[in-house]
């Protein structure tokens, strides 16, 4: 798999509205979407709706979650997602008064209208929970998002991030933020040297369940809008070596600097916002404009009142027929569709919830 740059070298600092940082963000509203009371009752009746249709979360249509007057509001945040910052913060969904099945619903609900969910796991799952664990005795190692460890700042292999709040934790637990504009800029005025190596291809380990690595630019250039993509976990292999240009590797500046400089960048004051999401926060991020981390937290004892999110990926709903590949510097990026699921038809036994995520593995995938 291989992704080009539209540009293999910096044509300067980003502008326009997917350029932003933390302090001034935090001081404006206009990413912020309060429902109504209105509002909430439209998701509980769409709940009852989807329920009465049998509709599963992953055969769910429009028509299944109808929405009279939000749908307008969501309209609003798709916009702010693909022209804006990239971020939109939506509070008040009545996630508590409908149960973790209802919470579930809704969230797929109001995603219907934004994307096209896309699989997290090899499993086919779209809906994950974001809560500790603890390890599996004689398992492999838990996921970095089930644990209360703190999460470096990465994206998501989809369009598009839903974060939906339940239970927030005892302290901690922050989601931190950082426009993708802000730190591209930021790392060409400390080291323009190194803001080159953003536009060249590095080596991706491919998502859980998959096999095939992926080269890709850190940071390609559409008008004004960067796509970024960027987590270390998945870079961090000695195997792993730029494959454009770059000169002798005695004169060459090591990815490690760059990486370090982009970590520290992304988690500055200047740059980052820091939200302490409550519950019936949803949060919806354009993976493309927007690095997001966690703090490190502590939880309730009691496992009721522990910290616990709903996470789900989409892609774009007009990139669903297409080859996905970018047509010119002003179009979108390219489609990220999540993981490739195992199309394979697993014993009904061997049909179990996948620790972490909410659906069983489909028959033969998604």
């Amino acid at each position: 798999m291989a992704e080009s740059p539209e540009t293999t070298t910096p044509a300067g600092p980003f502008a326009g509205p997917a350029l932003w940082y933390g302090p001034d963000m935090a001081a404006r509203d206009d990413w912020v979407l309060w429902l109504s009371a209105a509002h909430r009752e439209e998701l509980r009746t769409a709940v009852h709706t989807a329920r009465g249709r049998g509709a599963t979360l992953l055969r769910m249509t429009v028509a299944d979650f109808p929405l009279p007057t939000l749908a307008a509001e969501l309209e609003r945040a798709s916009a702010l997602l693909a022209e804006g910052p990239g971020v939109v913060l939506i509070k008040g969904v009545p996630a508590g008064l409908l149960g973790e099945g209802g919470a579930r619903t809704v969230l797929r609900g109001i995603g219907q209208y934004l994307g096209r969910p896309v699989p997290q796991t090899a499993d086919g799952s779209i809906i994950c929970h974001i809560r500790d664990t603890g390890p599996v005795p004689n398992g492999p190692a838990t996921p970095s998002h089930l644990t209360r460890a703190a999460l470096p700042f990465h994206t998501a292999e989809s369009d598009l991030l839903g974060l939906l709040c339940l239970r927030s934790a005892r302290s901690g637990g922050r989601t931190l933020l950082a426009g993708a504009a802000a730190v591209h800029n930021s790392v060409l005025d400390a080291r323009p040297e190194l803001a080159g190596r953003l536009y060249l291809g590095h080596l991706f380990d491919g998502p859980p369940g998959e096999d095939a690595c992926l080269s890709s630019p850190l940071v390609t250039r559409h008008g004004e809008r960067p796509s970024m993509r960027y987590d270390r976990a998945r870079l961090d292999n000695p195997a792993h070596t730029v494959r454009e240009g770059g000169g002798p590797d005695g004169a060459r500046t090591t990815d490690s600097e760059l990486f370090d400089l982009i970590e520290t960048t992304a988690a500055s004051p200047a740059v980052r916002l820091a939200l302490d999401l409550q519950p019936g926060d949803l949060l919806l991020l354009d993976n493309h404009v927007v690095l997001h981390a966690r703090s490190a937290y502590e939880d309730f004892d009691a496992a009721e009142h522990k910290r616990h999110l709903l996470r789900l990926w989409l892609a774009h709903h007009e990139d669903a027929g297409q080859a996905g590949r970018s047509a010119g510097p002003h179009s979108r990026p390219v489609t990220r569709a999540g993981v490739t699921p195992r199309d394979v038809i697993l014993p009904r036994s061997l049909r179990t919830t996948r620790p972490g995520c909410c659906c069983p593995p489909p028959r033969t995938g998604f």
